[in-house]
């Protein structure tokens, strides 16, 4: 079995003491709000065959994290539309709420609610967070998919928000999302009671997330690698940073805002890491084994141009071996916590190994 990389020791890391250590599907989630102006229907929920051999998930345990996961979606869906309301420029503001409001399974909000309640916070001081990150991360999908970047025409089984709203409003709404989501840390803290001391962390937390520390450098290095001969160090590096360090965030804040302690947050912080690679393991090998209506975006694309996957470096069985690794090492990271608090957490690494698309 693939071992988890060494080198996560040395990429990405927001904090000298985070040191990393090996240890021993459902529906698509439908927007409830629809964006005036360009409309789309969501991907048709796919199967449920495991991409890899489940680890004593047990049905009624699959349904009970369903409903979990449904019901924390519809709270942050009712969120984001609040947060976002139709404004002007009127075409901006569509361009903003046709993303972002778009579906998707909301697992970044979920890791930010999930890590706060596990701490002992509670749901309202985590939804400041959660939706923040998720602003975030509908801006990187909008840039993403730019002619610039990897050129893509689908997302989430709609044309691309450049498609719909041409590339210039496109770039712009990512950059208003970005910029609304620190806007919104800031102000739903102080309403919700949160500490501003908290506050101030989550907010820098996520700010390193967003740049250098990560998603930035991991794009930069991802476009440069197109065609070249890229090792797994290389491929890691733009994972842990261009996907793995905004999940990251997503816990290690929900874990802030609800009052964890140093070591608590650091064991998060890893937990969420090895579900952050786990996560860009399998979307490689559900880039090269499903279709594209299935996953509601651009199936093949890797391969047409000659990225390097873990599939491509490992081999599709290896890739599915490494990933199987990743939930186990992801899951021990919660022993330290209530058992009953981590199951969503447990859950929600099964879920994202699982998934089929």
């Amino acid at each position: 079995m693939a071992k988890v990389a060494p080198f996560l020791l040395h990429h990405a890391t927001p904090s000298p003491s985070l040191k990393l250590h090996t240890s021993p599907r459902k529906a698509s989630l439908h927007a409830r709000h629809s964006t005036p102006g360009v409309r789309c229907a969501v991907a048709t929920p796919t199967s449920n065959t495991p991409i890899t051999t489940p680890t004593g998930s047990q049905d009624e345990d699959l349904f009970s994290f369903d409903r979990y996961m449904t019901s924390k979606a519809v709270t942050v869906n009712d969120a984001l539309d609040r947060a976002l309301p139709l404004g002007q420029p009127e075409r901006l503001s569509e361009s903003m709420r046709y993303s972002l409001l778009a579906g998707g399974k909301r697992v970044r909000p979920m890791l930010a609610i999930a890590a706060c309640e596990m701490v002992g916070g509670d749901e309202a001081a985590a939804a400041p967070v959660a939706c923040a990150v998720e602003m975030v991360h509908t801006m990187s999908l909008i840039h993403d998919d730019l002619p610039c970047m990897d050129d893509d025409d689908l997302r989430r089984g709609c044309p691309t928000n450049h498609v719909a709203f041409g590339v210039s409003t496109a770039l712009l709404a990512g950059d208003a999302l970005l910029a609304l989501s620190f806007e919104h840390v800031a102000r739903g803290c102080a309403e919700h009671g949160v500490p501003a001391d908290r506050a101030l962390r989550a907010v820098a937390e996520l700010a390193n997330a967003v740049g250098t520390g990560g998603l930035v450098a991991g794009q930069v290095v991802d476009l440069a690698s197109e065609g070249a001969d890229v090792g797994l160090a290389t491929l890691e590096y733009i994972h842990i940073h261009k996907t793995a360090r905004l999940l990251e965030a997503a816990a290690v804040c929900g874990a802030i805002v609800g009052g964890a302690g140093e070591e608590d947050i650091e064991s998060i912080r890893r937990y969420a890491r090895y579900v952050g690679l786990l996560f860009q393991v399998v979307d490689d090998v559900l880039d090269v084994t499903q279709t594209s209506e299935q996953l509601g975006k651009t199936a093949g694309k890797d391969l047409a141009t000659d990225k390097a996957t873990y599939p491509k470096l490992m081999g599709v069985d290896g890739a599915r071996a490494y990933a199987a690794e990743l939930v186990a090492s992801a899951e021990a990271e919660l022993d330290r916590f209530d058992r009953a608090r981590t199951e969503p957490l447990r859950h929600l690494a099964r879920f994202i190994a699982y998934r089929q698309n």
